[in-house]
């Protein structure tokens, strides 16, 4: 007798009111249990998802709103389905969407609902790697499998049933029963973390960490889905280092579910920067941020602090980002050095008479009058010109609203390049005189924000923040 083959299964297809379990809600589902290799009954109901289905899944499903009013809430089903996949094994093609789905309105609940898993869709491609398409369609035709309605959820489990028994008949069983082991024994997380964890993490934009003993913050990353990229942290731990040792100290993932990337590109810079977690080796923040400013009447460029001087810039031209004196000196240098500037005009060198790379033919002369102070100012700016501060484009302080495919909506609330916080609905921000310290990352962050598509989402905020 099979392992698998043979073992108590139920085939399982969902139709449901959008792609994120987050956010939209099962509309049907479909069931087909067999055991022993043989069928033994079919079960599917409608379910009120509690919400107006969308016009693209009523097209796409054949599934109305008005077919759904009466059927049964998910809640009223909820013990009648632990009761059906009770020992079975859950089948499913993208099982993962499925049973997503199962564990987040369960979840909802607050009731436990667990499985072995196996996926028709890593089965297809361990069974036929040489194939290109995997996908349901696809099976169907390579297969010769009978589907009468697809997009409806009991036809799509009967093409699950059907397709376990064509490959029993086509494969030998041991061929089967080895993928099936691989497939449902395949671990997505580290041993010592709860498996379910792989389920609960979303698939939507955000900023999740890692926590080792003690709850100690470990790492903190963004992603435009929060499942995938953690998820790829694990996958990868076999050959790189770095992942290989955080995965065997993360005790814990926690995660923060933003609108878009933006809002998730501001907090992982926030967080980073306060807690400073030893694995982030970028993000993570100085106690000062320092700039060239370089005015037009010939003398040295002065470095300064970034709050110490007017983002708008009115009055002088600022160039660089630097974290450090010493990185904005070593920058200077260099730039001086490929465009032949003088080292004692900047303030780089402080010999008499001629700078010393005049005396090698590696300056134009301005140390000794051969080249025009002015003309000297004019070219230091011409060769800075890729590294010029962009001057803060607005009056005052500004939003960009985020909507993001869960429904949320956040506005971040930006001035003079810092990020004040984040509103959602009901929130408000008090603003202050007393800005934040610049922050070399944020500034890089908005600067290609507001060039973006976030430029059409701007909310004007004028000087009341309370107002907003």
């Amino acid at each position: 007798m099979s392992a698998w083959l043979d073992a108590p299964v139920a085939f399982v297809d969902v139709e449901t009111t959008g792609c994120h379990p987050f956010a939209s809600r099962i509309i049907e589902i479909g069931l087909v249990a067999a055991s022993g290799g043989e069928l033994q009954y079919e079960w599917s109901s409608l379910v009120n998802p509690g919400v107006a289905i969308p016009a693209s899944i009523q097209h796409f499903t054949g599934i109305t709103d008005e077919m759904v009013r009466d059927a049964p809430s998910f809640e009223q089903l909820a013990d009648e389905l632990v009761a059906r996949f009770e020992g079975r094994l859950f089948v499913a093609h993208n099982a993962r969407f499925d049973y997503g789905f199962f564990r987040r309105q369960f979840r909802e609940l607050e009731q436990p609902f667990t499985s072995r898993v196996a996926c028709t869709v890593k089965l297809s491609r361990r069974l036929d790697p040489q194939v290109s398409r995997h996908s349901l369609d696809a099976i169907i035709e390579r297969y010769g499998l009978d589907c009468e309605r697809r997009h409806r959820a009991l036809p799509d489990a009967r093409a699950l049933w059907q397709f376990w028994q064509a490959l029993r008949a086509r494969r030998p069983e041991s061929e089967i029963e080895r993928a099936l082991d691989q497939i449902i024994h395949l671990r997505s997380v580290p041993a010592h973390l709860p498996q379910e964890l792989a389920e609960e993490l979303p698939e939507l934009p955000g900023v999740y960490r890692f926590h080792g003993e003690g709850d100690a913050l470990l790492y903190v990353g963004k992603a435009n889905n929060i499942r995938t990229r953690v998820l790829a942290h694990w996958q990868g731990s076999g050959r790189d280092a770095k992942s290989q040792r955080l995965s065997e100290l993360t005790r814990r993932v926690s995660w923060i579910v933003t609108a878009g990337e933006l809002g998730a590109l501001l907090l992982e810079a926030r967080l980073v920067r306060a807690a400073k977690p030893i694995y982030n080796r970028q993000l993570r923040g100085c106690d000062a941020a320092w700039t060239w400013v370089v005015a037009d009447d010939g003398a040295a460029p002065e470095l300064a602090p970034v709050d110490q001087i007017p983002l708008s810039f009115e009055h002088s031209d600022t160039f660089g980002l630097y974290r450090t004196p010493a990185a904005a000196r070593s920058a200077l240098t260099a730039i001086a050095r490929e465009h032949r500037l003088c080292l004692r005009m900047l303030g780089l060198e402080s010999s008499a008479g001629s700078c010393f790379a005049y005396q090698l033919g590696k300056c134009a002369g301005a140390c000794v009058g051969a080249e025009p102070l002015r003309l000297h100012t004019v070219r230091l700016k011409l060769a800075l010109a890729p590294q010029r501060l962009k001057p803060w484009p607005f009056s005052g302080p500004v939003g960009v609203r985020e909507v993001g495919a869960s429904g949320l909506t956040q506005i971040h609330v930006l001035d003079r390049w810092r990020h004040i916080g984040t509103l959602e609905e009901g929130d408000s921000v008090a603003h202050s005189s007393s800005l934040q310290p610049f922050d070399i990352d944020v500034y890089r962050i908005l600067v290609r924000a507001l060039r973006g598509p976030a430029q059409s989402q701007l909310v004007w905020l004028g000087r009341d923040l309370d107002a907003a």
